[in-house]
């Protein structure tokens, strides 16, 4: 995985790996099922990731998954999830001052990640990136979140310019990046979480439960993970 990292600029594929939807699944879904769809309706540099992450935001917040304003007794449950940012989206974070040795971060957690797993396999797909290998290579992973996943990677574009970020892993539902400028303390970790929400609702909402918990699992991690349900 490591040479295939470095070879990168000069071959032109970039590495991810792959994991299956179960453990021991010999169909290996979705990678060797003919789930993926690599006809994109759209490309990452169509969008502005910042008004992307505000509609996430917004639907994630203001409406229900049928685009209706939310109840009193949902927004009252919500509140408590999404304190402190009651009044709204509070904007994208400022992007870190200094981002480390973002394709280091990338190759320690493939190593970790590949150590812990015995069931990964290596994907090499034409792409600049991790993050425009996932639109290039047709997942649908969010599908019931977002069915454009250009979307997706215009998002985790801009996270590989302001945190230093690299897609590593790919799974059924679920994204693994490393991170060489992790936030530093909770308050800087809330405004990250807010993008987080705004990008991956399951991880707070049917994780976490409130965006303050989950800030503080973001202070100092080399490793963000994603899933949707």
């Amino acid at each position: 995985m490591e040479k295939l990292h470095r070879e990168h600029p000069r071959s032109g594929l970039w590495p991810l790996l792959l994991a299956p939807l179960r453990v021991g699944d010999e169909e290996f879904r979705p990678w060797a099922t003919g789930e993926l769809d690599t006809v994109s309706a759209s490309e990452p540099d169509w969008y502005d990731p910042a008004a992307l992450l505000r509609t996430g935001w917004e639907y994630s917040t203001v409406v229900d998954s049928d685009g209706e304003p939310l109840d009193p007794d949902e927004m009252s449950e919500l509140g408590r999830s999404v304190a402190p940012f009651l009044d709204g989206w509070p904007g994208t974070a400022p992007a870190a001052e200094h981002t480390g040795d973002p394709d280091g971060a990338a190759r320690a957690l493939a190593r970790e990640l590949l150590a812990g797993n015995a069931h990964l396999r290596i994907g090499l797909v034409a792409a600049a990136s991790g993050a425009e290998a996932l639109t290039a290579c047709g997942w649908s992973g969010p599908v019931n979140h977002e069915d454009d996943i250009a979307k997706v990677s215009a998002v985790l574009l801009d996270w590989e310019r302001r945190y230093g970020t690299r897609l590593v892993q790919v799974g059924f539902a679920e994204l693994e990046l490393s991170v060489a400028a992790p936030p530093g303390d909770e308050r800087s970790a809330l405004r990250i979480a807010a993008e987080h929400l705004a990008f991956c609702p399951d991880n707070i909402f049917q994780g976490a439960g409130t965006l303050t918990e989950y800030a503080l699992g973001l202070v100092g991690a080399a490793q963000w993970s994603f899933w949707w349900d």
